[in-house]
């Protein structure tokens, strides 16, 4: 695996572990951080890799802290020699990463190991699955700098907790536990600190062992129903199961069914 300067990466028995690897600013995203994350998931794809999920989580005390405000490239910088159009700096580096881990082809878990705020939150979001640690919580905290939410927290989050939660957290700012955001619905599971990403690997090996093919497709499935009618819904499932009926993976589980054995999926 390359070596990163701002995240970590390790691939081992088909899970990606994907790790934000600047703790002495509680993994603030840099630009140089985005840049990092942008090549990293181009290994995660590459089928030589053999990757089939991946796991995003934090070094240190904490998953993300949001934008890094001193960052001299970043949305703070103020210095005409680099961006200085927040706006600009989101739909060139990080709206184009938003978009990739949405469409990555293998279920995507994040392990949220300590606060996860602004665009951290956002991140923090992306998962499939999100589980986080005991100690974790989550804020809102763009007000607190004048600026709007962003890396997609304004679609995410009236669809996750609904409009009026999404207006408490955005408009007051304040700090949301993990066991208040597991029970708002905003995450999937809380578990205590020492056993996060050992529970967090359990699962995601699980799943890079499982059916690749049909576990991208539900999770596009699930993408594409926020802007779609039933009926354009009824035809996404239909082409779905067409292109999933004709992997290995379903012959495979079809023939481990009627041997009343497990079933040992390639991933096509």
């Amino acid at each position: 695996m390359t070596e990163f300067k701002r995240i970590s990466l390790t691939i081992n028995d088909h899970v990606a572990v994907l790790t934000l690897n600047h703790p002495e600013a509680m993994n603030a995203v840099s630009m140089q951080m985005l840049r990092d994350l942008d090549a990293a998931l181009k290994e995660v794809e590459d089928p030589a890799n053999g990757a089939r999920c991946l796991v995003i989580t934090g070094a240190g005390r904490g998953f993300c802290a949001g934008a890094n405000l001193t960052d001299p490239e970043g949305v703070g910088s103020r210095d005409t020699s680099g961006p200085s159009d927040a706006g600009s700096v989101l739909e060139g580096y990080y709206h184009p990463l938003l978009r990739r881990l949405r469409d990555l082809r293998m279920p995507v878990i994040t392990a949220v190991n300590g606060v996860a705020a602004g665009a951290g939150m956002s991140f923090a979001l992306m998962g499939d699955l999100v589980f986080a640690a005991r100690s974790a919580s989550f804020l809102q905290a763009f007000r607190r700098i004048g600026l709007v939410p962003d890396a997609g927290s304004t679609w995410l989050l009236p669809r996750l907790v609904g409009k009026a939660r999404a207006l408490e957290l955005s408009l007051l700012g304040e700090k949301l536990s993990a066991e208040k955001a597991e029970s708002w619905g905003l995450i999937n599971r809380v578990y205590d600190d020492a056993e996060l990403m050992a529970e967090t690997m359990k699962i995601a090996t699980e799943l890079a062992h499982g059916p690749t093919l049909a576990l991208s497709l539900i999770r596009k499935a699930y993408a594409l129903s926020a802007n779609n009618s039933y009926e354009q819904q009824l035809e996404i499932e239909r082409q779905f199961q067409r292109a999933a009926g004709q992997s290995e993976d379903f012959a495979e589980g079809v023939r481990a069914f009627v041997q009343k054995r497990p079933a040992e999926f390639k991933g096509r």
